[in-house]
């Protein structure tokens, strides 16, 4: 028996291959399947099963291409109701895998059609379970990301989830080794572990939502109490998992594409293609071409990608470090965003070459805002999330998260100039892109944001742990 976990940073997501006796199984796999076809490849496995816990909503997955691939059936529990083919397993079903079984358990709450894999050994003992996002580490998956499809409110699933979690989880052995879709820095729950993998027995002590003592109503208010609203684009994943989609080779082979620069520029202008700029923070800010949008790959980059741009039809042309192209096209179609037409080929330097005009970001060191303080303290904007702030923060700033700018741009002054930071700068520069597309060019960013003004001798308000807020 060999079980793998596969974990993307960037998405905090976790996907799972198992194999025994010559054969395999894919558990919610990323939208790129051959590095999965070549493990098997290797081990000299077949892919026997492709197993989904639920329809995802901040990624899209790759169970459509992996099963055309390799032939092997896609897996989804009860209530799932696919537009392609697929077996839809019962409550209890069990599945084989070279000398191993995988019980099919019906744990709705997340979603209704949410289903954990419980893995058993050779000797009938129960190894591990692949949760999903029916169980996190230290959370469980949010309640309010199917009720509109599923004409339930975040109460009611949170209800069903209190039940599914005792019903069918916690009576499982204390040794099962939990094997979640989410950790630390996912959406898809608020409370969650930095640790990947652990017992059923340390979570029923460290999980909030596996008190024994726990009644329903405490569960559904503590489950549903402080949610965030959920990224725009969440229901458009789930749609395209549900659906189907193109194959990312078609994806790779349309956005892998090198553009002169008078490619990329006639491409922007005819196509209303959005310019992303997606190299390091700095720099952009030395030299970027004029109204593109930094989102920096090395960073919360597709999460960041599908709050901001939200449409996944959005025609989208990159500006990437050399060699990292193909990366770029393959991190955005995992969450949806299909349509990239190609990217600048030479980068910024090409472009420059090209006697076309390039754009900057004024970005000075703490120091220097630390220097002025007195006279610009009523023109220093804060971009992180409010919870961040209300920790800790510069008396007097103003705080607009990031998430929300688009909605708040007229609180930005147009004539003056203005300070813009974040925690460490990544968020600061991409605010400053989208001020910049807007109109606002009077804009300054702190480097290392709010951790390097603290060094300095501005003073900020006391730190309150976000967990008693």
């Amino acid at each position: 028996m060999k079980i793998e976990q596969i974990y993307t940073g960037c998405l905090a997501q976790g996907a799972y291959y198992i194999q025994s006796q010559g054969e395999a199984v894919i558990i919610d796999p990323l939208r790129e399947v051959q590095p999965y076809i070549q493990r098997a490849e290797e081990d000299g496995v077949t892919i026997k099963y492709v197993l989904e816990t639920h329809f995802h909503a901040d990624f899209v997955s790759g169970h459509v291409t992996l099963s055309e691939k390799t032939g092997a059936p896609i897996i989804y529990g009860p209530n799932a109701n696919p537009s392609f083919e697929a077996h839809i397993a019962k409550d209890g079903e069990e599945l084989k895998v070279g000398d191993l079984t995988i019980k099919v358990l019906h744990t709705p709450g997340h979603t209704m059609e949410s289903t954990t894999y419980l893995l058993i050994d050779k000797e009938g003992k129960n190894h591990a379970i692949f949760t999903g996002d029916t169980l996190f580490l230290g959370d469980v998956g949010r309640p309010d990301l199917a009720q509109k499809a599923e004409d339930v409110t975040q109460e009611d699933l949170a209800g069903i989830l209190y039940d599914s979690l005792r019903n069918k989880i916690m009576p499982l052995e204390d040794e099962v080794i939990v094997y979640p879709a989410h950790g630390a820095g996912s959406a898809c729950g608020k409370n969650m572990m930095k640790e990947t993998v652990d017992t059923l027995g340390n979570q029923k002590q460290m999980n909030y939502a596996l008190r024994a003592d726990m009644t329903k109503e405490e569960f559904v208010k503590e489950v549903t109490d402080g949610l965030l609203p959920p990224p725009s684009y969440f229901p458009l994943n789930v749609q395209m998992n549900k659906e189907g989609y193109q194959s990312i080779d078609t994806v790779l082979e349309q956005g892998a594409k090198p553009l002169s620069p008078a490619e990329f520029e006639v491409i922007a202008n005819e196509t209303e293609a959005i310019m992303l700029d997606v190299r390091k923070p700095a720099d952009f800010a030395k030299a970027h071409v004029p109204n593109s949008i930094f989102i920096g790959l090395d960073g919360s980059f597709a999460p960041w990608v599908g709050e901001l741009i939200v449409d996944v039809k959005q025609p989208i042309i990159l500006i990437a470090p050399e060699g990292r192209e193909e990366e770029t096209v393959t991190r955005l179609a995992r969450v949806g965003f299909d349509n990239t037409l190609g990217y600048l080929k030479g980068g910024v330097e090409a472009w420059t070459e090209a006697g076309k005009e390039i754009d900057r970001v004024e970005s000075v060191p703490a120091t220097v805002l630390s220097e002025k303080y007195e006279e610009v303290k009523e023109q220093i904007f804060d971009v992180r999330k409010e919870s961040e702030f209300l920790s800790q923060h510069i008396p007097n700033a103003h705080n607009i998260p990031l998430s929300s700018i688009n909605q708040h741009l007229a609180e930005f002054p147009k004539e003056e100039t203005f300070y813009i930071h974040c925690a460490g700068g990544y968020r600061s520069m991409i605010a400053s892109s989208i001020l910049k597309l807007r109109g606002f060019h009077r804009l300054v960013d702190i480097q290392g944001g709010f951790g390097a003004i603290k060094k300095t001798e501005i003073a900020t308000t006391e730190y309150v742990c976000p967990s008693t807020l």
